[in-house]
């Protein structure tokens, strides 16, 4: 099958500057910790929760964050801590987190401080495509800021101190979110994976350390903060990321050119699967969206958008989940209520007769 002209553009994406084809959204995070205070780890509660209550008093009083809403751990339930995790607003890690640790955070702006997770201080902020340059920039504002209220943990010979060593330097870490159906189904995922980590990048699952890439979703960012300044790390991963576009798209257009239907067969289970499974683990349940947005691409599926499929990817976690549900479940109540769930929500969602 030989792709029309109007189906290369749209899948080459080459006038989308923040290659929303391909490129869910871009990261930058600094971890930054407080002179003379034991790291997280190593500190009592009670320090912990002095350190708390005075960066989130800065955070609020100093006017830095202009929505800002704090969270204590401690205070938050199971759902509620998972909630935040799935939104990318906290780490996997503090969700652990108890006493004198917790966010602040403005969801307006995409910006994220958790306090006492690793480290005193990791800010973040989350933009949506490809836009690494303007995510640095804002993040970049709010350490000044926050720098000229507090003193930093800095060497002047390593640069800024960290629990963790491979954080010493800028303690940076910028990451884009990718999603690579194409070179998953054609079985070149792992091929290249493995030459971005042999190249000095980290490749992980949508949710970081550990997980799985689920969805085609895949984290890549930069090992390493020492010996480079913040803006040649953005700039190295920026070229990474537009040669990986360029990888996925070809990836995309070979799929789409094979002489054996691959592409809609694949389109077709996931239909499939959506309209008859009983049960979905969260893992299933992202494949199905991936391969529904995929199928928008090639004009393969109809009654839904790009936006509206990473909404309800999200809503398929377990936090988002049992939100919805408005009570607690076990994993197989959630892998039932979840296959339910997603065919409401995908009601709209129908196969088109390029399929």
């Amino acid at each position: 099958m030989t792709p029309d002209s109007s189906t290369v553009s749209r899948v080459s994406g080459a006038s989308e500057a923040l290659a929303g084809d391909v490129v869910v959204s871009s990261r930058v995070r600094l971890a930054r910790n407080l002179r003379g205070k034991a790291f997280p780890g190593w500190a009592g509660s009670h320090e912990r929760e002095h350190v708390f209550s005075q960066m989130s008093r800065i955070l609020t009083a100093e006017s830095l964050l202009e929505n800002p809403s704090v969270l204590q751990m401690d205070e938050l339930n199971l759902i509620e801590r998972d909630i935040l995790c799935e939104k990318h607003l906290i780490s996997a890690e503090l969700t652990l987190g108890g006493s004198g640790t917790g966010v602040v955070y403005d969801r307006c702006a995409g910006l994220s401080v958790m306090i006492n997770e690793e480290d005193h201080l990791r800010m973040q902020v989350l933009h949506a495509g490809l836009d690494l340059q303007q995510a640095w920039q804002v993040i970049d504002q709010l350490d000044d800021r926050v720098g000229h209220a507090i003193d930093y943990a800095f060497s002047p010979s390593l640069g800024f101190l960290t629990a963790c060593p491979s954080n010493v330097g800028t303690g940076m870490r910028a990451s884009v979110m990718m999603h690579l159906p194409g070179l998953k189904l054609l079985g070149e995922a792992d091929p290249v994976v493995q030459g971005l980590t042999r190249t000095g990048f980290a490749v992980r699952g949508a949710f970081g350390e550990g997980s799985d890439a689920f969805g085609a979703l895949y984290q890549v960012s930069n090992q390493t903060t020492l010996g480079r300044s913040e803006q040649q790390t953005i700039e190295r991963l920026d070229d990474m990321v537009r040669s990986l576009i360029d990888i996925e798209r070809n990836a995309r257009r070979r799929l789409y050119a094979l002489p054996v239907p691959r592409l809609a067969d694949h389109v077709g289970r996931v239909f499939g699967i959506l309209q008859y499974a009983c049960m979905l683990s969260a893992g299933e349940a992202m494949d199905i969206i991936s391969g529904l947005r995929l199928g928008l691409d090639f004009d393969m599926v109809s009654g839904t958008d790009a936006e509206c499929l990473m909404a309800v990817m999200q809503n398929v976690q377990p936090g988002h989940l049992q939100q919805e549900a408005r009570r607690s479940l076990l994993a197989a109540e959630r892998d039932v209520f979840r296959a339910g769930y997603l065919r409401g929500a995908l009601t709209q969602v129908k196969r088109t007769g390029n399929v």
